[in-house]
């Protein structure tokens, strides 16, 4: 069970949760290390910018001016550039001759060297900035010239080391990370509070399941003769299969559309509307006996409501027959058991010798059952009917009851149409004969 549980794959909440956890990591890393290499870029800007003001501020100042005339330049000028190297925050300030020898320098052994990076523009009266390699390491630096009278009577270098710009990175970065651990785990927490209520909506099932159950819910729902039809909590419609439509006839795209809009007759409509159940509700459209069933969905308010529809007009037509077929057998049987009660009398008037009362009751039942016969006739052409009028007579008065059909009856008045069925009309006339007489 175990590598079974294994094998299968991840439920679909699994897997949104793993796709979006990658995504959310890699959109965090993709910002810090945007945000990192932009901040590098601009401390450096920065760092170029500040070396640049410090050397033409040297530059510039009068004291240095008047030092670079001295017999002794670097007695003057060396305190003064470890005094701004301190104050300024660059990691050294370098003043030397137009060709590069240098006056000052943070490490006093190397002063007189000559200069290690680019003076050319600088010699020539321009400004510039680079990084470069010197004698102390990798730095961003900036070489001014210093001018009296329009010539270049010495040049200025202000430099700050790599390795300074990127601690102070470093200090960014370290927040930099924490802000995005941060939102690395508030994202991981929506993320999975997300793919838990998902989780629970999909019943922890994978992509695969989801589809085949699809799948299987498609082909029962059109596979189903009888009709199902799902109501929102609006009663429209959400969800109609093929029996019915067929059922309701109903032909065009219902979907979302009202219940009150199909056009269904009044007690359908209030059936299918109504807010309590129904169970085994028989109803009738233009063409079709229907048995309603209605169950509202409610998961602590009303969602909508679930309706099964099941066609029972055939089964209503066959019961109509079967009654009519119960009728006939129920008058045969009463006509039988008196001809039998009449057939006694003769035979035992025969026994006791009086054999001419015998023929004169013969004769006089014989006389009435053939006037009731031909008042039936004339009156009923349909010979269904007649038997069925004689049957319900002879029922009618084993039961007590005299069934008179008067004088004026008439079943061919054109009243009734021609394309009735006669099974019908027995149905009907059988009915209300059965209904007078429970009732006398």
């Amino acid at each position: 069970m175990r590598v079974a549980s294994l094998l299968r794959p991840r439920s679909l909440a699994g897997q949104l949760f793993a796709v979006q956890a990658v995504l959310i990591a890699v959109v965090v890393a993709g910002c810090a290390l945007f945000t990192y290499v932009s901040d590098r870029s601009q401390a450096e800007d920065a760092a170029g910018r500040q070396a640049l003001a410090v050397a033409a501020a040297v530059a510039d100042a009068p004291s240095v001016r008047a030092a670079v005339h001295t017999d002794d330049p670097t007695a003057r000028l060396q305190p003064y550039a470890s005094e701004v190297q301190r104050h300024s925050g660059v990691d050294f300030v370098t003043i030397m001759t137009p060709d590069g020898i240098r006056w000052t320098h943070p490490v006093p052994e190397r002063i007189g060297q000559r200069f290690v990076g680019h003076i050319e523009k600088a010699r020539r009266g321009g400004t510039i900035t680079e990084t470069y390699t010197g004698t102390l390491g990798p730095s961003v630096r900036a070489v001014t010239p210093i001018k009296e009278g329009g010539r270049v009577v010495g040049l200025v270098s202000a430099g700050i080391k790599v390795q300074a710009i990127s601690d102070r990175v470093q200090g960014q970065v370290t927040a930099l990370l924490g802000v995005a651990a941060g939102a690395l785990a508030l994202g991981g927490v929506g993320t999975y509070i997300v793919n838990a209520r998902l989780r629970r909506h999909t019943h922890n099932m994978n992509a695969a399941e989801l589809s085949n159950m699809h799948d299987y819910h498609q082909a029962a729902l059109h596979a189903v003769r009888e009709g199902l039809l799902m109501l929102d909590g609006q009663y429209r419609v959400a969800l109609i299969n093929d029996g019915a439509r067929e059922l309701l006839g109903v032909t065009q795209d219902v979907i979302g559309r009202s219940v009150a809009d199909l056009g269904l007759p009044a007690p359908l409509t209030g059936a299918l509307l109504s807010s309590e159940p129904r169970v085994d509700e028989v109803l009738l459209t233009a063409e079709r006996v229907l048995v309603v069933n209605t169950s509202p969905v409610s998961g602590g308010q009303r969602r909508g409501t679930v309706v099964t529809l099941r066609d029972v007009t055939e089964l209503q037509s066959v019961m109509g027959e079967l009654n009519s077929e119960r009728g006939f057998t129920q008058a045969l049987r009463s006509q039988a058991h008196e001809a039998a009660n009449r057939l006694h009398t003769v035979v035992s008037l025969i026994e006791l010798g009086r054999s001419d009362e015998a023929i004169d009751f013969a004769t006089a039942e014989l006389e009435l059952a053939q006037a009731l016969t031909d008042q039936v006739v004339a009156a009923v052409t349909e010979p269904v009917l007649a038997a069925l009028l004689l049957g319900k007579t002879a029922q009618a008065n084993e039961r007590g009851v005299e069934l008179v059909v008067s004088q004026d009856s008439r079943m061919d008045d054109g009243l009734l149409p021609e394309s009735l069925p006669a099974r019908d009309l027995v149905t009907v006339l059988g009915n209300l004969i059965d209904n007078a007489v429970d009732a006398a």
